[in-house]
């Protein structure tokens, strides 16, 4: 029994390394217990056991605007090992013939690709950035890096002012509803829910309509992490380490340990307890956090019913082919628009909107849809994740968690269709009919096999709709990465602002946790009720 511990983080996902990293920096003394053997979560690259010196990024792999997010500055991640590079040519949608729809780092870049589908599409897509450039800077970005308001007093606040306003009327919006409202041309109408909207919401689900023109006027696009994604886990680590965190991998909590009503302490599969001083933080799902590592009689009922009712995301979970490669693939389209041989994102299968509500319908009935798949080849532009002169590449589809009715019939269908995305993908760049060395794939099961957290294969751990955003994520009552439970916090992707490589729950979980224990916080942003209340 140990107990010479200020707090415990459970799990390492990034978010709860980012909040461990904080209170290293206030002086606290913590560990993190990790049930797998190494740290990161989703931060995971592995090298090819068949083909030595090949690295895959299996789970997390586009990263947003990571060089711009605060923590990645405050906790000095560079120092420690991190970097990232943005590609010029962020996203290309390539059809199956025709012009492809390009998305730049240089906006204007980004407006000429779309003028060659429509001039009225193009000049629309500049109208709606310049207005959501205020609305990012002034409302979203202090929203995302604060702990969320109530719902009541945040729609209070944006009815005063005229930004607010037009942030509240675009959001009643579904995706689907904006792009049909504002948008003419159906390719790109296609590429701005598939790039926008349906990697994360389902694109019929009112109050997400103002997704699409923020990601229009984020200034930050897709980033790879030199190295592979594991790169960043690691230089979280490091950060960890040097502020006197602990982090323990190979170590499986069984449950929280409660006494008189507070968080105390820890305790593992194998019998060790580990006691904590002043909290214990949980980077789990509302499932394991309150259903499987705390008694009943800890928590009220409901508590445990809002645990119970938390959503996982039908569209979230994803298959995943990684291939070795002898060469770069080489695209059809490149014979005449030569810059997608350096394009990062590449979306394949995609030409009509109306492919979204199919995807949608085949993930209700747990079938396969006609194939839309996206995904890059990091040597392309950090060629030491693989051999001299060779590459690795993956493509990514969304397809349903329980196909057939049960996830589990995925071992037997995986790598059929593997071999079907393969096909699919020679067709668009014929090169790689001899270039493969290699390849495997990964199923929405695997998903969940190796990251428990993301269950039902949820890379967002837990759904946008039914009500679980802002304050009312994970559930009401739970929104603000308190508990019930007096000494035990959240920091994961669960709560408020959600999922995604973002660091945002653990870095809003620090402002909360250090202002309970009255410790200061210098690097923390301006209360979003103050931003709000200047509009």
């Amino acid at each position: 029994m140990t107990d010479d511990f200020d707090g415990i983080l459970i799990g390492a996902g990034h978010n709860s390394l980012v909040l461990q990293a904080y209170l290293g920096k206030a002086g606290l003394r913590t560990v993190c217990l990790e049930r797998r053997h190494e740290a990161g979560g989703g931060l995971a690259t592995m090298e090819d056991p068949r083909f030595p010196g090949y690295l895959h990024n299996t789970h997390s792999f586009f990263h947003r605007a990571i060089r711009q997010a605060p923590w990645y500055a405050d906790l000095e991640l560079e120092r420690h090992g991190a970097s990232y590079i943005e590609p010029e040519l962020n996203v290309a949608l390539i059809p199956p013939q025709g012009e492809p729809l390009e998305w730049w780092c240089d906006f204007e870049k980004t407006v000429a690709s779309f003028e060659a589908f429509s001039r009225r599409d193009a000049a629309t897509l500049r109208r709606w950035r310049e207005t959501f450039l205020p609305i990012l800077e002034k409302i979203l970005v202090p929203e995302s890096r604060n702990p969320p308001l109530p719902a009541a007093e945040r729609r209070r606040l944006l009815e005063k002012s005229p930004l607010g306003r037009t942030l509240l009327e675009t959001s009643a919006l579904s995706p689907l509803e904006f792009v049909e409202r504002e948008f003419e041309h159906p390719t790109v109408k296609a590429g701005l829910l598939f790039f926008n909207g349906l990697r994360e919401v389902d694109l019929r689900c009112p109050g997400f309509g103002h997704h699409i023109p923020m990601l229009l006027a984020s200034p930050g696009k897709a980033q790879l992490c030199r190295g592979g994604s594991a790169a960043l886990g690691k230089a979280l680590v490091s950060a960890v380490v040097e502020s006197g965190g602990v982090v323990r991998t190979g170590v499986e909590p069984k449950r929280i340990v409660v006494e008189n009503g507070r968080a105390v302490g820890v305790e593992t599969s194998e019998g060790e307890v580990i006691r904590a001083r002043r909290f214990v933080a949980s980077g789990l799902n509302p499932q394991q956090t309150f259903l499987e590592l705390l008694e009943p009689a800890q928590l009220p009922a409901e508590w445990r019913q809002g645990a119970e009712a938390f959503q996982y995301n039908l569209l979230a979970p994803l298959f995943a082919l990684n291939v070795c490669l002898d060469e770069a693939p080489r695209y059809r389209a490149a014979e005449t628009h030569p810059q997608l041989d350096k394009a990062f994102m590449v979306i394949l299968g995609l030409q009509d909107f109306a492919q979204h509500s199919q995807i949608v319908r085949h993930h209700e009935a747990g079938t396969i849809p006609p194939t839309v798949m996206w995904g890059a080849t990091p040597t392309l532009f950090d060629p030491s994740q693989a051999p001299a002169g060779k590459h690795t590449a993956f493509m990514w589809e969304k397809l349903p968690y329980r196909l057939g009715g049960d996830p589990r019939n995925w071992d037997a269908a995986r790598d059929e269709h593997g071999r079907a995305m393969l096909k699919l993908w020679t067709e668009y760049a014929p090169n790689l009919e001899g270039a493969v060395s290699g390849w495997f794939t990964r199923s929405p099961l695997d998903t969940e096999r190796t990251l428990v957290n993301m269950r039902g294969g949820d890379l967002l751990v837990g759904a946008f709709s039914h009500g679980q955003i802002g304050a009312d994520r994970p559930f009401p009552g739970a929104g603000h990465y308190r508990t019930i439970v007096e000494g035990l916090y959240l920091c994961a992707s669960s709560s408020h602002p959600g999922g995604n490589v973002t660091g945002l729950p653990g870095y809003n979980s620090a402002q909360v946790l250090l202002a309970d224990l009255g410790l200061a916080a210098p690097w923390a942003p301006e209360p979003v009720q103050q931003a709000l209340a200047r509009l």
